[in-house]
């Protein structure tokens, strides 16, 4: 998802969800458009998925699971991995 996020942020998105390191593109994305990267823990979908309440496909619908979607969500553990200062966690 690397090379749609830059743009994304452009166009108004402030955050983004994973579980890898983003590259330096997006990290500069990040930074220009004040946007965040947040981590959620790898291997613990079933849980996670326990916590969102909503989830609408908003964008790249043929991605299918890749695609992009508002998700509402109670109680979601995740950390801020890249924030848009250039912190970054996975350092």
């Amino acid at each position: 998802m690397d090379s749609y996020a830059p743009r994304l942020h452009a166009l108004g998105l402030k955050a983004t969800i994973g579980k890898g390191r983003r590259n330096t593109e997006v990290r500069d994305a990040l930074k220009e458009h004040t946007a965040v990267y947040l981590g959620a823990t790898g291997g613990a979908g079933a849980l996670l998925s326990q916590c969102i309440t909503a989830a609408t496909v908003i964008a790249y619908d043929d991605l299918g699971p890749e695609a992009i979607r508002e998700l509402t969500v109670k109680d979601f553990p995740l950390l801020v991995i890249n924030d848009c200062v250039g912190g970054e966690l996975y350092v």
